[in-house]
């Protein structure tokens, strides 16, 4: 192996868009029925999932394609309207980890996706549990 070789990219690894896009869908089928977390999403899921699946897929180095539709992810930005505590930022973790089980992500391939996953969502709380 040629250590100055590039470290192929999450996107690489699983091997181009389709697992990202069934994650996306996974984690809104998860949503769909969530007791707690559903009230937080529009009705019609479809825009949630495509934007779900390219910010997924530019994050964990595939095509830029969400960022030259949507502009910088500004992820606090877009999300301040929704209460978010810790009850709601273990819930999303939960479902999202879920999601990556429906969606066959290799079990070798979870842990830094879920790394970043629980980062997010703690970044995004704003509120305080009491």
């Amino acid at each position: 192996m040629d250590p100055d070789a590039p470290t192929p990219t999450v996107f690489e690894r699983l091997g181009g868009p389709d697992p990202f896009w069934r994650v996306a869908r996974a984690f809104y089928g998860r949503i769909d029925r969530h007791p707690t977390l559903r009230g937080m999403f529009p009705e019609d899921l479809e825009e949630p999932i495509r934007n779900q699946a390219e910010f997924l897929i530019q994050y964990f180095g595939g095509p830029g394609d969400y960022g030259r539709r949507k502009g910088h992810p500004r992820l606090r930005m877009r999300h301040m309207q929704f209460r978010i505590g810790v009850a709601e930022r273990n819930a999303w973790v939960e479902v999202m980890r879920g999601a990556l089980e429906d969606a066959g992500i290799p079990e070798d391939g979870r842990p830094g996706m879920m790394r970043y996953f629980e980062h997010a969502a703690t970044f995004l709380i704003n509120a305080d549990e009491a």
